[in-house]
């Protein structure tokens, strides 16, 4: 619920972003104000996930959430009753601010929550079906939020983000409580972080399916610009954009459903090499595209290959990772992925600004591309990863 709510509230932040000042950056500078929180906070959110109830940190993070709904409600109210009004983007980049720093604790505590629901055995096929339910909230967010904006309007937009959001609460509160597990008497916050921070950096396949996320996304995405290839590029306008945007998360639900039946356990690493390289071809030749069907149909593809290194990656967390640093290790999963989504917004930004629209994507494409190359050169653990045999220790 709570990524279905704030996909369709992103979606009509950056449509307003944009059309309020017609300026790339600013849309890369929205998501660097979530990001930055989120980064910042993450390992901190971790170190609290692993001494306190997740159950519980992820039930008070979606109470504030939807107490930033409601001041957007009031905000765009106020906009839109006041005409003759000088209306500014500061408040949205406020609001974009404090969802990040609920993020930053939100992200340590719910996937560690779900491994925790789950007996080993059924992580492949959890991570999988979560990766689909995932998905289809991030599809319907993103294809009604553009629509709803063209029908109904930014107000009744946000009102409906709040609606979701109680009934996600609501949900969050029936789960039984999850008592964490015990930890070393005496241990400081500064320790417990390191520890977390070693075991990453020290395990090769953990630390490098994040990194490779993130230069893949960080470089080669271009989902940020999406507002613009859409109205400049494309010339689609307010529905164009919903449906683009909902593209890649569409490919990316049909290939977790099939996941969900044949999950890529054998060959995992030679698959997730693969994959990047995939979603990273579509990036440059999306960049590249003058046509909308052919576009879509390109960022499609792009949804199914991100899917699967999602998955791959999910898995090898769970698979690698004991369960009293679970919270620790997903807050710097959570950093990799803000500094790749969000941060890689801002770079988008800036790069479109510096290179040009086309240019910056498709350097970027390339750059994601060769970093493929250096994992399958130089992280051999992760190129000859295998999950079935894991799963069968």
């Amino acid at each position: 619920m709570l990524t279905l709510a704030l996909q369709i509230q992103f979606v009509v932040i950056s449509w307003q972003v944009y059309q309020l000042t017609h300026d790339y950056l600013s849309l890369g500078l929205l998501g660097l104000s979530e990001a930055i929180p989120a980064v910042s906070l993450a390992l901190y959110g971790g170190y609290i996930s692993d001494r306190n109830d997740r159950r519980k940190i992820v039930l008070i993070v979606m109470l504030l959430q939807f107490v930033c709904s409601i001041a957007l409600v009031f905000i765009s109210l106020h906009y839109t009753s006041n005409p003759g009004i000088v209306v500014t983007v500061f408040p949205y980049y406020v609001i974009m601010f404090f969802v990040g720093l609920l993020r930053g604790f939100y992200s340590p505590a719910q996937f560690p929550l779900m491994t925790q629901l789950v007996p080993r055995e059924a992580y492949a096929n959890s991570s999988a079906w979560n990766s689909t339910f995932w998905h289809i909230a991030v599809v319907v967010g993103s294809s009604i939020g553009g629509l709803l904006l063209a029908f109904l309007g930014a107000n009744m937009v946000y009102i409906l983000v709040v609606s979701i959001l109680l009934i996600g609460v609501i949900q969050v509160y029936r789960i039984p409580p999850q008592p964490p597990q015990p930890v070393k008497a005496g241990e400081s916050m500064r320790d417990s972080i390191k520890q977390g921070l070693s075991f990453v950096f020290n395990n090769q396949m953990i630390f490098g399916a994040m990194l490779l996320d993130l230069i893949a996304v960080l470089f080669g995405g271009a989902t940020a610009m999406l507002p613009v290839f859409a109205s400049e590029v494309l010339h689609v306008g307010e529905t164009g954009f919903g449906v683009l945007r909902a593209a890649p998360f569409v490919g990316s639900v049909f290939m977790a459903l099939y996941m969900t039946k044949h999950p890529p356990l054998k060959n995992s690493g030679k698959i997730l090499l693969a994959c990047v390289t995939g979603f990273s071809l579509c990036m440059i030749s999306f960049a590249l595209s003058k046509n909308f069907y052919l576009s879509f149909a390109i960022l499609v593809l792009s949804g199914a290959f991100d899917n699967v290194s999602v998955i791959i990656r999910s898995m090898i967390i769970q698979f690698f990772t004991p369960d009293e640093m679970r919270g620790r290790v997903s807050s710097v999963s959570t950093m990799f992925i803000s500094s790749s989504n969000e941060i890689g917004a801002f770079e988008s930004g800036f790069a479109a600004k510096l290179l040009g629209l086309v240019q910056s994507v498709v350097l970027g494409g390339g750059v994601a591309i060769l970093s493929v190359a250096g994992a399958y050169a130089w992280l051999p653990k992760l190129r000859k990863l295998d999950l079935e045999k894991e799963m069968n220790k």
